[in-house]
């Protein structure tokens, strides 16, 4: 909760408004060996997701940097999602409140109302590239709420929906979390309601929503209450069982952290032959830009949609 005494309540979040309708690579002085190149010739071109938004250039998590995402051209929006205490779904990474905002706490014992009150910006100056700023108290210098204001899931639903091309969208779920299963059921409503659960009936069709976490068990659960989600499971180290490009039942598309594939270059070739598709996170520097695309990588999560689909050359 924040600590204040009858302080002025700050804009609402942003809520919804309306209801929805439906070789050897080298890289700071260390040489990774890679596997022959494999052109991979008519491939579509790889996918740029915006994590959390375009959040080099605004604040993570927020209406504004997602907005820049999509200006920038990201075919996708990546973002982080917890549930409230009241059963809100919101664009939070962290468990606690304290890095990213005016306030303390963890967003899973705070209501949404409590977040409103929050000023979830001003910690990240104009012009900042990275997230060194986390001691230092938010000055509240923005008054934008696009930049400030705490995102619900829905809202960005409601973005994605009006955008006037193709947007998708890769929704992180956070575990370990008070709530468990209630954080995919509600997920899982939400899409619902915004039409993502129902495949359309047409033969070209193809989801433009996915749930990743590195939860297997949060995976299974999605999967099993809407079978046309799919899932990416994230990793952060390559494990033993997973090496050979093996994924938990069900999931189709791997999530490796771009340091398994400095280490391990040839697990990209090895996760496409077990028939998985590979997104990478996250992709900034343009050593790790040009390894991503040599390797054949499908997709690339980055704070730098913009950057990175000009070195693409996609911009």
């Amino acid at each position: 909760m924040p600590d204040k005494t009858g302080a002025s309540p700050v804009p609402a979040p942003w809520v919804s408004a309306r209801r929805p309708l439906g070789g050897g690579w080298h890289d700071n002085a260390v040489t990774y060996a890679r596997p022959a190149q494999d052109a991979r010739p008519g491939r579509p071109a790889i996918s740029v997701i915006a994590h959390r938004g375009a959040s080099e250039d605004a604040p993570e998590h927020t209406l504004a940097a997602y907005r820049k995402a999509i200006e920038d051209g990201a075919d996708a929006l990546e973002c982080d999602v917890r549930l409230t205490a009241d059963g809100h779904l919101v664009c939070v990474h962290d468990r606690r409140v304290n890095r990213t905002s005016n306030g303390r706490g963890s967003v899973s014992a705070l209501e949404l109302a409590d977040l409103a009150m929050l000023d979830f910006g001003s910690w990240k100056g104009d012009g900042s590239a990275n997230d060194g700023f986390a001691n230092e108290a938010p000055d509240r210098q923005h008054e934008d709420p696009e930049r400030t204001s705490v995102l619900t899931l829905e809202r960005l639903l409601e973005l994605v929906a009006d955008a006037d091309r193709r947007v998708e969208l890769a929704i992180e779920t956070k575990h370990p979390t008070r709530w468990a299963g209630q954080v995919e059921e509600r997920l899982v409503e939400l899409l619902t309601r915004f039409g993502h659960t129902n495949p359309a009936m047409r033969p070209d069709w193809t989801p433009s929503v996915r749930v990743m976490s590195f939860s297997a068990r949060s995976l299974h659960r999605v999967r099993a209450a809407a079978p046309c989600i799919p899932g990416v499971y994230l990793m952060q180290f390559l494990t033993p069982r997973h090496r050979d490009g093996r994924l938990p039942p069900g999931v189709g598309i791997a999530g490796p952290g771009i340091r398994i594939l400095r280490s391990h270059p040839d697990y990209v070739a090895k996760a496409h032959r077990a028939g998985h598709r590979v997104h990478v996170w996250t992709v900034n520097d343009t050593a790790d830009v040009e390894l991503c695309q040599e390797l054949g990588v499908d997709a690339v999560i980055t704070n730098r949609p913009k950057q990175v689909r000009i070195q693409l050359g996609l911009g």
